[in-house]
Order: structure tokens, then sequence, then C-alpha cells
């Protein structure tokens, strides 16, 4: 029987048996199933109802131009230096302020700055350009407006041929997030962890002696004899009755009716 034994402090041991917690786990599992069914409807209906959908357009913008050809760079380093220099241009705040006074956007540069993401591929000079919105078709006007402006305001400031947009954004069919059904399966595991850390916490807190072997492992004393349990007696109902023989016991009558009982004796 595998067991894992903790030392406390006080010397106090606390002993897990795997066995008795695998059947506390069988005995349990209905409540283990109804949490997981639980934790995911509800993890999936706040996803569905209360989750805003977002959309993602992607728009593509290539950094060399007609005056900055490799063969115009020192070296492949300048290359890579030039596509930094044009991230921190694209997310300027006079780009960010152009691409909200021609949409008529209700927000600031920061916010505008936040939807967008800026990305270059490994050993390439093309700049993706995404854009996260909850209106799919406002995400692709956005990132439209911000490629054409962070292009003219390139070569302006840089005093070249603007970078040309190779692939603007499109219309996105399909929402990127939430997902609901990776959100109500992790709302099934957390209820179903939840619940076995219950359990769990069940079985190590017990210290109730239900059984030869626990009087043994338990106190170290050996058992001399035991009373059987009467046939479809259970546990619970042997507990029951030595805890009603009990409190019959402790029920004593008062003094002054033991008085009385010995006077009339006499007579």
């Amino acid at each position: 029987m595998e067991k894992i034994t903790h030392q406390h402090l006080d010397d106090d041991e606390i002993v897990i048996d795997f066995w008795e917690l695998f059947y506390e786990f069988k005995r349990r599992i209905w409540w283990i199933l109804l949490a997981a069914v639980l934790g995911t409807g509800a993890a999936g209906a706040y996803s569905y109802y209360l989750l805003t959908p977002q959309y993602i357009s992607e728009a593509k913008i290539y950094v060399l131009s007609k005056e900055t050809t490799l063969t115009s760079l020192a070296d492949l380093q300048m290359g890579t230096q030039l596509t930094q220099d044009y991230k921190e241009l694209i997310g300027s705040r006079p780009v960010m302020q152009e691409v909200i006074n021609t949409l008529n956007l209700d927000i600031t540069y920061r916010q505008l700055a936040e939807k967008l993401k800026l990305e270059n591929p490994k050993d390439t000079r093309i700049l993706y350009l995404t854009v996260t919105d909850p209106n799919p078709y406002m995400a692709k006007a956005i990132v439209d407006e911000i490629a054409n402006a962070a292009s003219d305001y390139i070569g302006e400031i840089m005093e070249m041929t603007p970078p040309k947009l190779i692939e603007d954004g499109e219309v996105p069919l399909l929402k990127t997030s939430p997902s609901n059904t990776k959100n109500a399966l992790i709302g099934g595991l957390v209820g179903t962890l939840l619940v076995c850390g219950f359990v769990t916490a069940r079985v190590v807190l017990n210290d109730t002696v239900r059984t030869e072997e626990d009087v043994t492992r338990y106190l170290g004393l050996t058992v001399l004899a035991s009373v059987p349990a009467r046939k479809g007696e259970t546990p619970e109902d042997k507990e029951a009755m030595v805890s009603s023989k009990s409190r019959k016991k402790t029920q004593t009558p008062s003094g002054r009716s033991r008085k009385k009982k010995r006077e009339e004796k006499v007579r």
C-alpha cells in the first residue's frame, strides 16, 4: 500500500493512504462529475455571453525601398536596424493621431496603439501590422489606414521614397478570441480540481478510527478483540448506535429523586 508522509514541526505525521483516497474518489464520483459539468457550463456561458469577440486584420509593408536596397547597406545588421526604426515610426503618436482623425475614432492615440501589433519574421524585410478590434470591418479599416499613414510618415521623416504596402488588410470572417470551447474546458477542469481537492482534504484531515488496521496504524496499539457488525449494519449505523447509548448513560436522575427513592425504601 503506497503512502506519502509529511513531517511537521511538531513531529505529527499526516499519512495519505492512496487506496483510501481512491475509494473516496470513487464514492464521490457523482460530486466530481457534477462539478465538471457545472464548471464547463458556467465557463462556457460566461465566455459566450459576457466576453466581447475580437477580430484581427493584417497588412504587410516592405521595409526596403529603391534608395535602401541591400547593395546600399553596409551589412545585414543595418537592414535589421532599419526595421526597428520602422517599428518605432509606425507606432508613433503622429501616425496614430492621423488615423484617429481620418476615421473619426473616439479613442486616444495610446488606446489605438494598444490595438496594433508589429512583427518582423526572421530573415525578412517585411513588417506585419495586425489590428485587433471587436468590429471586423473596423479592424480592416484601421490597419489599412495605419499602413498608409505610416508609409507617408516614414518617407517624410527619412527623406526617402515611402515603403511599399505589399498587402492590405481583409475583413476577418472568424473571431480570434475568446475561444468558447477552450474556456469551457478550463472551467470544467477547475471545477473538477476543486472537488478533488476538497475530497482529498477530507481524507487527510479525517482522524476517525474505523477498522482494526486503523488502530494499529495510527495509534500503535494491538487489537485484542473486535465486535463484528450485525447483518445489514453499516459502520455509520454502528457509530450512531454508540453515540445514542453514550447519550443515554449521561442522562442520570437528579439528586432529589434518588434521595426520595431511598426514603421510600426505608419506610
